[in-house]
Order: structure tokens, then C-alpha cells, then sequence
């Protein structure tokens, strides 16, 4: 993680976060990590749409991300906000089966620039997301990484990232959420 630099996403490092979602396409087809935001995507919303709610939601104060800086280049993120900030999740039937005690925060996405990955910019991101989680007072953090041990998948694909590295982050299992699918957490302390 040497060299990279941790900012949080507010109105001045968004031209930063528009410019690396602009390089990759919309993230997603155009999601601009609105996906787990209660607007949602689909349903003939389109790019433009996404990404002017994200950027309001970022004037507003709601919308949570740890952006990762390689130099003044924003290489990745690590989005993260209350349930009630977050409350689409993948897996949910499963998530909602069992009694799960209340999470104060939850991590929903990491993107990586599609030309810096393998690099530790996942990492860092998780690493900032919970920095600005102590910050902002710390308390029990939830989030549904995949477990890809024995088995080969492209980073494009985790948009959760994978288990190992919230397990090294100091995230516990709790139970599957699916075939590959956890739910993990974490307290974090202000």
C-alpha cells in the first residue's frame, strides 16, 4: 500500500471519484455506485441519472466512500454508510433468514481502476472506509465479501471484494449468504 494516499468523497475530492468512474465506463454499466443506494439502478435509470444522484447525495452529505490516491490519480474506492444509507445488499432472502444483530455501518462496494489491480488499492480502500468509520464514531461494521480460496475469479467481478482480505482487515465470518457469499463484521472503535 506504500505510496497510495486515503481521502474521503465530499465535494472536493468528487471530481477526482467522477473522473475515475468516467475512465471505467460508468463502473458497472453505469452504476456510479448507486446500486445499493435506496434509488437503486435498472428500471430505466439511466448513467446520467446515476451520476447525477451520486453527485448530489455527495453535496448532501450522504454518500460515504474512501477514495485512494496514486499521486493526484483517484485509483479506487471503498464505498460504505448506514443500512438506512444502504439498504440494497445482494443475498438479501439470506441476510434477512436468520436474526442478525444490527450493524451501525455496512461496506457495500470496492472498485479498482481496471489498470491498478493487484496492487493493494483494495486494501487500502477497506483500510480507509474503516479509518473514516472510527472517525465518525466507529461501531459495528457489516459488509458481504466473497470467499474465492480454490477458486479462480476476476477482480471486475468482486465488487465486495473477497473474504481474505477483510478477514486480514480484522473481519469475523458469520454465516454464508450464499454458495461463496458471507456476512462478516467487525467493531470498530472511534
Amino acid at each position: 500500500m506504500a505510496g497510495f494516499k486515503v481521502q474521503r468523497l465530499d465535494t472536493s475530492t468528487w471530481p477526482a471519484f467522477a473522473a475515475l468512474v468516467e475512465r471505467n465506463n460508468g463502473v458497472w454499466g453505469g452504476c456510479w455506485c448507486m446500486s445499493f443506494h435506496p434509488e437503486g439502478v435498472g428500471k430505466g435509470r439511466a448513467p446520467g441519472q446515476n451520476r447525477a444522484d451520486k453527485q448530489a447525495r455527495v453535496e448532501r452529505g450522504e454518500a460515504h466512500a474512501a477514495l485512494v490516491f496514486d499521486g493526484e490519480i483517484c485509483v479506487g474506492w471503498c464505498q460504505f454508510g448506514s443500512p438506512a444509507e444502504l439498504p440494497r445488499i445482494k443475498a438479501r432472502r439470506a441476510y434477512e433468514a436468520e436474526p442478525t444483530p444490527r450493524a451501525d455501518w455496512r461496506i457495500t462496494c470496492l472498485f479498482v481502476d481496471k489498470t491498478q489491480r493487484r496492487r493493494g488499492v483494495a486494501a487500502a480502500a477497506l483500510a480507509g472506509a474503516l479509518g473514516e468509520i472510527a472517525r465518525l464514531g466507529g461501531g459495528t461494521v457489516e459488509s458481504f465479501p466473497e470467499d474465492t480460496e480454490g477458486r479462480s475469479v476476476s477482480a471486475s467481478f468482486l465488487h465486495n471484494g473477497n473474504l481474505a482480505m477483510f478477514e486480514q482487515a480484522g473481519f469475523t465470518r458469520q454465516r454464508r449468504l450464499g454458495k461463496d457469499r458471507w456476512l462478516a463484521t467487525a467493531v470498530v472503535k472511534p
